[in-house]
């Protein structure tokens, strides 16, 4: 009765994210409907799959997560020196919340979860995050770009992508170098405040001072806040390390990616399986697609990514049947494995006890951004 108890109080207390997501997720379905896109293959596409390497790619995510999670002691470091355990079970349970909530809420749990009071606050552990995005998305974008540039492509290219007839390739081509120069300019801003921080404020306070001199002061405190966040760049025994974890990370990525595209059929016309720079694309399409804020589970968004990346190098026949299982079973495997981790570090009650803190501050920034300055430490 009680559990029951409890599980009514949730929905009433998450009512209007709830309504939030259920539409979003509603909205894109219906578009990809339209667009004639099926999430599930066809029964008969499973036939190309060997079966016995499928299991080669959750042992990558293992690794390659346990890299993504304990990368980030390096950028708290400055702050506060932190058990990896500690560190580990945060950035899985932050993953799940990535991944669960609606429009990328989520990205704000971990530094939720972490803060320490009288040691690490809110706004210094914002800013590790964003440095770690700002990182991530300069290297993902970089590999897209490149494999854009320089891996070679159908001749001649589709109009449009397979699956979705509305998006035509060269939007899509296009968008892949725009979020190289969008995290470029973000990490040039970003890093402006750091290494020349009195510059930066007295620019930031004249140009946006021109419409409104409280929005300016705003926008310049913020940006020193998250600057923070840059602060192990100029550490070398951090950076390094840093870069190379991140490496690793984003190289299992693609070679996990390519393993179970190869173990899916995903071939070329001669009989050619998957080439591994063309499974970095596919990696750094993935990666470009899902910074849009999209709805929990990344449902549909996910594949919208895959299917755009596929539709350089693979034949409609290809990405509507091998490429199909491909994409399928990428996407289970990783949401059952994100899910599975936070749950095994959500055993513990103190884990459990901080991740309904940081959800609660979470909603009370939303609602008065305010009211949530009280949650940073003194």
């Amino acid at each position: 009765m009680e559990s029951s108890a409890s599980q009514l109080g949730f929905f009433r207390k998450n009512r209007v994210k709830l309504a939030v997501s259920a539409i979003i997720t509603a909205c894109l379905l219906y578009a990809l409907w339209k667009e004639d896109m099926s999430l599930v293959p066809r029964r008969e596409a499973f036939s190309t799959v060997k079966w016995w390497a499928v299991p080669f790619y959750p042992v990558t995510l293992v690794v390659l997560h346990y890299f993504r999670a304990v990368r980030w002691r390096f950028l708290l470091r400055s702050f506060a020196d932190l058990p990896r355990r500690r560190i580990l079970a945060v950035s899985w349970i932050g993953f799940a919340a990535i991944l669960i909530l609606p429009l990328r809420i989520g990205e704000f749990v971990r530094p939720y979860m972490i803060r320490d009071k009288g040691k690490l606050s809110m706004s210094a552990a914002t800013g590790t995050i964003v440095a770690e995005r700002i990182v991530d998305g300069l290297f993902v974008s970089g590999v897209l770009a490149a494999a854009l540039l320089w891996v070679p492509t159908l001749h001649p290219l589709p109009e449009k992508v397979v699956g979705l007839p509305s998006v035509s390739v060269s939007t899509v081509r296009a968008s892949g170098f725009i979020v190289l120069y969008v995290f470029l300019i973000a990490f040039a801003t970003i890093a402006v405040y750091y290494f020349a921080r009195s510059w930066a404020r007295r620019a930031t306070l004249f140009v946006f001072g021109l419409v409104s001199k409280k929005l300016a002061e705003k926008l310049a405190d913020t940006a020193s806040k998250l600057a923070d966040g840059l602060g192990f760049l100029g550490r070398p025994r951090d950076a390094l390390p840093f870069l190379f974890e991140t490496c690793m990370y984003w190289g299992l990525n693609a070679f996990g990616m390519w393993i179970l595209a190869w173990a899916c059929g995903v071939e070329h016309a001669d009989g050619t399986p998957i080439h591994f720079a063309e499974a970095c694309a596919l990696m750094g399409m993935l990666g470009a697609t899902i910074l849009i804020p999209g709805p929990p589970g990344l449902l549909g968004l996910f594949h919208v990514g895959i299917y755009c990346g596929m539709t350089f190098y693979f034949s409609p026949k290809v990405i509507e049947g091998p490429g199909s299982v491909y994409v399928f079973l990428l996407y289970v495997i990783q949401l059952v494995w994100t899910l599975a981790c936070a749950g095994y570090f959500l055993r513990d009650p103190k884990a459990r006890e901080e991740l309904r803190e940081a959800e609660h501050d979470v909603e009370v920034a939303a609602a008065d951004p305010e009211a949530a300055k009280t949650a940073e430490a003194p």
